[in-house]
């Protein structure tokens, strides 16, 4: 819309002979002379000044929040403290804290350059040969899900939007049905599924007091679903907290979902970048493939190859029979279409590379258990200078009993906005650490700061 504002003005030097299309000035006039120019004034007419203010059809939008999780690096990259550490977002960091490109990945990058490989659209499903190796990873080569074709694999762009299909999927032919998530969970899972219109709750997972699993709120919470409910699970390393469930934990947890009647969901983001062991990190959700149950997995690579901006990642739904997987398949195709049409090919690449390369993926396995073996090293540190700096007592044994990159401190959000503000660390306000982001020369540091907060702020 628009308003306008009139005014006229009687000055000759705004107005024209009315029998004139030009209009010549003097030198004199415009050098500063006092003369008057050598024109004829003639017929004196009245001349409208319109300004015009513009209001925008956008006026309605507010500013959104920053996220929560990568607005702490926007933060970060603002302080000019030397101390400075950004304990925020899950990103491998090198002993001297630089982003690390694994050097099998540069290799596989070679060679596809050596062979002239071109840049044609994918189909939509993505790459043929890395939804192969996608799936035997996962899955393991020779499991029966895969040799019956029991298995609908999709790439998507990476862990968020194999989440993002999976959401759409359920909106779609599971109207109604609730997905539970853990209490607390990574901030983006909540987005998807209300982006995606599905209803969700939380189950218990987080117990505070301990700083560990509350196994039988989670149990209880499964348990009082309604029917037919899709349960989302860590696979490995789970994030915020670092708290996995023991195998026999694991066990009973498939024992109830499949009582119940639940689809198992799993999101799987760091598999072999947990333990450094690809199986061991893939045996949750084997053990619940193994009993025959129907279930959905999102894979990412950002985090075990690095590949954070290539967005490479799967959705994998586990069917009853070859014909209902080729039907989910179709349709995982269809909601494909229209939302980004086709995957990136750079990425999907890289991995077919590395997984079908026995000689890349034996280096692979090495470079992830070196990420994994560094994190484990500076969680210990850590542990090693809590309890040496600490003497009242307090028991830090669960920083060494999560596992992955994260760590639950346990610190709430005044603690954690005093890491911040007073000690320039910065990290989510849930108490959330990114120990892949910490070296072992900045793990004294980062005692001090929390015990500092721990005890001096409430």
């Amino acid at each position: 819309m628009a308003s306008t504002l009139t005014s006229s003005a009687a000055s000759p030097f705004l107005q024209f002979p009315s029998n004139k299309g030009k209009l010549k000035l003097s030198n004199a006039f415009l050098g500063g002379d006092k003369r008057i120019p050598s024109f004829k004034m003639q017929s004196f007419s009245r001349v409208s000044m319109v300004a015009t203010v513009n209001t925008s059809r956008f006026d309605g939008i507010s500013m959104a929040p920053p996220d929560p999780i990568l607005g702490v690096s926007e933060a970060f990259k603002a302080d000019t403290d030397e101390k400075k550490l950004n304990l925020g977002v899950g990103a491998y960091r090198t002993e001297e804290l630089q982003p690390y490109v694994l050097s099998v990945v540069k290799k596989a990058e070679n060679l596809m350059l050596e062979k002239g490989e071109n840049k044609e659209y994918l189909p939509i499903e993505g790459l043929a040969a890395f939804n192969k190796a996608t799936a035997e990873l996962l899955f393991g080569a020779d499991n029966a899900v895969l040799k019956e074709q029991r298995v609908a694999t999709v790439q998507s762009l990476s862990g968020t939007g194999s989440l993002r299909l999976a959401a759409a999927l359920i909106e779609r032919y599971f109207p109604g049905a609730k997905v539970l998530i853990s209490s607390p969970t990574w901030g983006n899972h909540k987005n998807i599924f209300n982006d995606a219109r599905v209803p969700w709750s939380e189950y218990r997972y987080y117990d505070p007091k301990t700083v560990g699993l509350d196994f039988e709120g989670m149990i209880a919470d499964i348990k009082a679903a309604p029917e037919g409910s899709f349960i989302l699970l860590h696979g490995c390393a789970h994030n915020p907290t670092g708290i996995d469930p023991t195998p026999e934990q694991w066990e009973k947890i498939a024992d109830v979902i499949q009582e119940k009647g639940h689809f198992p969901f799993f999101d799987v983001a760091y598999q072999g970048f947990a333990s450094g062991s690809l199986d061991e990190d893939a045996s949750s959700v084997r053990l619940f493939a193994a009993r025959g149950m129907e279930l959905l997995v999102a894979q990412s690579y950002s985090k075990n190859l690095g590949l954070y901006a290539e967005r490479i990642g799967a959705i994998n739904v586990v069917c009853s029979s070859a014909d209902a997987a080729a039907r989910v398949k179709s349709q995982l195709k269809r909601i494909a279409r229209p939302m980004y049409s086709n995957p990136p090919i750079h990425g999907a690449r890289i991995v077919a590379h590395v997984v079908g390369n026995p000689e890349f993926f034996d280096e692979w396995k090495d470079e992830m258990e070196m990420m994994a073996g560094r994190i484990k090293s500076v969680r210990q540190k850590l542990y090693d200078n809590l309890i040496s700096k600490d003497k009242s007592g307090k028991d830090w044994s669960f920083i060494l009993q999560q596992i992955g990159m994260f760590s639950f401190t346990g610190l709430n959000k005044a603690q954690s906005d005093n890491m911040t503000n007073k000690w320039h660390i910065y990290m989510t306000k849930d108490g959330r650490i990114s120990l892949a982001g910490l070296s072992a020369a900045k793990c004294e540091y980062l005692a001090d700061a929390i015990i500092d907060s721990y005890y001096n702020v409430s």
